[in-house]
């Protein structure tokens, strides 16, 4: 027979992330998906450079900014452009493509 006493309540991640953060949707909630995906990439772009043999310095030159750049890039202490991204997977000889999903959107383009 089960102890009620110990069993434990799960709880799905989003639900966690819901009660938390606040729900898909909300302000805190994109501008945290949008950190998490920035960290994601900062890893990325390191995970890569790491993989060519190359120095953070290495890679600055290549794009033109000092390493403290490229450090800042990787570990997400910085804002960061869509153009300093793809020049910096560029310069990795990395292909990008971006997704763009707009949920819940009547966007018409006059042609």
């Amino acid at each position: 027979m089960k102890n009620k006493e110990n069993e434990l309540e799960m709880f799905s991640f989003d639900a966690i992330k819901d009660e938390f953060i606040g729900e898909v949707g909300t302000v805190k909630r994109t501008l945290y998906e949008q950190e998490l995906q920035m960290e994601i990439l900062g890893d990325l772009i390191k995970k890569v450079r790491l993989e060519r043999n190359m120095t953070q310095e290495e890679l600055g030159k290549l794009i033109g900014v000092q390493r403290a750049q490229i450090s800042k890039l990787e570990n997400n202490t910085t804002n960061v452009t869509v153009e300093t991204i793809l020049r910096v997977f560029s310069a990795l000889k990395a292909k990008v493509n971006f997704n763009v999903e707009i949920l819940n959107s009547n966007i018409k383009i006059a042609g």
